[in-house]
């Protein structure tokens, strides 16, 4: 598999796509390459490009990764005050 690694990306060179949870990456071959947010957060570096065999190896740091929203809103949520 490691033959068809085209190149090494750094995420900041990536674009992220907040609604559909993906990295995207330019590919030679007209299309791009696609990792998801979560397979990043799982330690998958590898994106692929659903037209063409290359892939690249996206060079991250987990903890630098979006953080996901529903946290927030549970912490929000949390807090309730109980009538007595």
């Amino acid at each position: 598999m490691a033959e068809n690694i085209y190149d090494e990306i750094e995420i900041e060179d990536m674009t992220f796509d907040s609604t559909l949870q993906i990295y995207h990456y330019p590919c030679p071959c007209g299309d791009r390459f696609e990792i998801a947010l979560a397979d990043l957060r799982d330690k998958e570096d590898i994106a692929v490009c659903p037209s063409c065999s290359l892939m690249i190896r996206v060079i991250f740091e987990v903890d630098d990764l979006p953080k996901p929203e529903e946290e927030p809103a549970e912490e929000q949520a949390a807090p309730m005050a109980v009538a007595a």
